[in-house]
Order: structure tokens, then sequence, then C-alpha cells
């Protein structure tokens, strides 16, 4: 046996592979007709391919429960089955990506069409998208009021909505009265005391927040808004308010710096971001929205490339727009004065578009939504016998509507989205931007 695998080392050793013709396992025969065993190596192979099934079935296993919470998360909303026609929308939009597009359109007419709008708020007007489409869809409307913080946007509104309800292209434009207002919504009650109108006396049949962005200000280098753009770190919405980003990120105590990307960035990568931001005050700062990217580009790891460091910085951008214009505090004191400016019967509709601000806005209706002694088995008088038959008559109304699926009844009136409407697969397709949308809708009792 020593001789026969000597010859096997030396003709191995000596000769290329590739020149030798291939061995056979009969050429292999020891003396006393003993066969060589090829036991171990079909046992070798055996045990690989089992191993290997085992981790295909655990691949498989895990890839059902990926798929499995996938679908679950898909559960946890209401997707849209609102027919949008391509055809209509490619001809008013094209593939313009500079197009400012009113996200969930269709379905933000459906919340206002059973209800008789006389008088409607746009709290956050941008180029009036929104707020033409429900003008044209209500021809009974005779107050319209839209605010909006942007000089920029609100300009473009106006002129929009002159437009909109010339008198040739709307009946009853001199029945309408317009107003808008270069204010934010958080001033929605101070704003609505200015408009010196009976109808307004017994508060808004509908008002609307759309907390997304325009398209024009984040194609707006100068604003500081884009990852993509180069630009200053400016990120304010007002742009007569006096903190900048910039001011954020070389200012800033490093523990607050860490704050806003932990808290209004959701960003796991804060601690390293924030020393990074803080060793960058060294070397004068960071004053352009490049500046900021590259730091990010360097402390995200390359193996997840271009897409990583893009989620990266769009969660920092966010963070730091967020804390720029107060936008969380802003939302919550806001939806509460909406709510309390609606008539009997309002409604309430709001479009978030990250979690951050889509916990507030359920959080917030959930609040309004709390029961009184009444609901807790206290003694009911005269008034809350009239608002549970009110509400009654609602619940009775909103059933008949085909996009309420799910509503949560209170003291004070019904949620009519238990679980937030997202945009058609059609919809997020003609328009990427509308992926993380999600509407929730209040209605007063």
């Amino acid at each position: 046996m020593a001789r026969v695998v000597r010859n096997i080392l030396f003709r191995s050793s000596v000769f290329p592979s590739a020149l030798l013709p291939p061995l056979k396992f009969n050429d292999l025969r020891l003396h006393g007709g003993c066969n060589f065993s090829i036991s171990a190596s079909i046992n070798s192979k055996t045990r690989k391919n089992k191993v290997k099934k085992v981790e295909k079935s655990s691949h498989s296993n895990n890839s059902s429960v990926i798929n499995q919470s996938k679908l679950s998360q898909v559960k946890r909303r209401t997707r849209s089955d609102k027919e949008l026609d391509e055809e209509t929308f490619l001809n008013k939009y094209g593939n313009d990506n500079s197009a400012h597009v009113p996200v969930l359109l269709g379905e933000v007419l459906d919340v206002f069409t059973s209800v008789t709008l006389r008088s409607f708020l746009d709290c956050t007007l941008g180029s009036a998208g929104h707020s033409s489409a429900i003008i044209r869809a209500h021809s009974e409307m005779q107050v319209y009021v839209g605010l909006d913080v942007d000089p920029i946007a609100h300009q473009l509104a106006q002129s929009q909505l002159k437009s909109i309800i010339d008198r040739n292209s709307f009946d009853t434009a001199s029945a309408l009265k317009v107003h808008t207002f270069l204010k934010n919504f958080k001033d929605v009650k101070s704003v609505l005391g200015e408009v010196e109108d009976d109808l307004l006396v017994c508060g808004v049949d509908g008002i609307l927040m759309d907390l997304g962005m325009s398209s024009m200000q984040v194609n707006d280098a100068a604003r500081g808004f884009s990852v993509l753009k180069n630009g200053p770190l400016d990120m304010r919405m007002n742009p007569k308010a006096t903190l900048k980003a910039e001011d954020v990120l070389n200012s800033w105590p490093a523990d607050e710096v860490g704050r806003v990307l932990r808290e209004y960035g959701e960003e796991s990568n804060w601690y390293s971001l924030q020393n990074r931001i803080v060793k960058a005050r060294l070397h004068g700062g960071l004053h352009s929205t490049n500046e900021l990217v590259d730091l990010i580009k360097n402390s995200t790891s390359r193996t997840k490339g271009r897409q990583g460091w893009i989620k990266t910085a769009t969660r920092v951008f966010q963070a730091l727009r967020i804390a720029v214009n107060d936008e969380l505090k802003t939302l919550e004191d806001s939806i509460h004065a909406s709510f309390e400016s609606l008539s009997s019967g309002g409604r309430l509709a709001v479009i978030s578009f990250h979690s951050l601000e889509d916990r507030i806005v359920k959080q917030a209706f959930l609040n309004i939504m709390n029961c009184s002694e009444v609901d807790r088995g206290g003694v009911e008088d005269e008034e809350g016998k009239h608002l549970r038959e009110l509400r009654k008559i609602n619940l009775d109304t909103v059933k008949e509507e085909a996009w309420v699926k799910q509503v949560i009844q209170g003291h004070n009136g019904t949620i009519l989205t238990k679980r937030p409407i997202t945009p058609s697969e059609k919809e997020e397709t003609l328009n990427p931007r509308s992926r993380s949308a999600k509407l929730r809708v209040i209605q007063k009792s």
C-alpha cells in the first residue's frame, strides 16, 4: 500500500495533472484482493449534502418568516383600491420629477364626497393641488381658507386658485370667498378668527393637512432640503425664521445633536455621526449639504453601497428639518386646534409621510376620542343623550361609504380610519414619492 501511495504522490508532484490520464478506482487495488475504500469520501459528500439541505431548509424558513412579516405589515394598513387613470395622470404630470403631484388625491376627494362643504380649510396649501380638486368637486362651497408658511408656495397657490375659481371655469365663483394666509397651521384658530364670515361661527366643514414636502421645495437647492443637490444647510420652511440646520450642526451641544438624530431621524448609527459632526467643528464646521453628505458617506459601511448612504442621509436630513421647524410639537398642537375648529359632522384628514408623524397623528386622534363619564357608566344628561344619538347617525352614514373599513367611536367623534389608508400600487408606480404616505381621518360628533 505504501508503494501505491508513493507512486501516486510521485506522479502528482512530478507531472502536471493536465498531462496525466485520469485515475480509476480499479487502479488502486491493494494486495490481498482488498479494494481501496471510498466510503469515507461518499459519506463526506452525503454529510455535506445533508448540511446543504438543512441550510437550504433554514434559509427557506427564514425567507418564509420574512415574507410573513412583510405580509403582516401590509395587513396593518389599508391599501387603497382606488382606480388611478394612468393616461390622465401622465397627461397632467408627465414624467417630470419637478412637478408637485398631490398624493392620495382620489382618496382625499372620497373623504369629503358625502360632506356638504360650505366651508373648507387647507392647512398646508402648497401648490393647491388638493384644494383645486376639492373646490371643483364642491360647487356648494362658499368660504375657502388656505394657509402656508412658505412664501413661494403661497404665491404659487394664489395664482393656481385664481385660475380655478375664474368665472369661466367655476360656475359659483361669485359665491366663493377665498382667503389665503402666509401662516403656519399652528395658527389655525387665530387665522379663522380673522375671517369675518357668519358661516364659520359654527366651525369649518372640512380640513386637510398634507404634511409632505412639495417637489418645488426639495428641488430648490438653495433651500437645503435635498440630499442630492448641493446648497446651504438651511432647511427652514419659513425663510424668516432664525434657526437653520447649520446652527444645529455647528452650535448645539453634542448630546442634543445625538438626540435629534436618534429621535427625529430614527438613525441607528447616531452616536458615530454625532461624534463626526462634533469633530468637524474643529475644522470650520459644516455649511453645505455636500459637506454633510460627504461626512455621512465616510461613516457609512461601503458594503451597503449607494443605497446605504442615501438612506442614512435621508434620515439625517429628515431629523434636521424636524428640529429646525419644530415640526412634531407643532403638529400635535395643530391637530387638536383643527379638530376644535370643525363644525358638527365636519371631517379632518391628515396625510403623513414618516413614522414619527403618523404616530403623532394616530395618538392625537385617540386622545381626542377620550371617553367621558357617560361612556364610563356615569349619569347621562340631555346633552349626553343628544351626542349619543348624533354619533349613531354619523356612524350609520359612514358605513355606507366604501372607503371606510374600520372605525373607532368615541364621545367627541369617530375615527374613520382605524388603519391608515396608503396609496394604491398604481399610484406608487407612477409617483414613487407617495410610497410612505398615510391618510387618517376623524369626524366630529
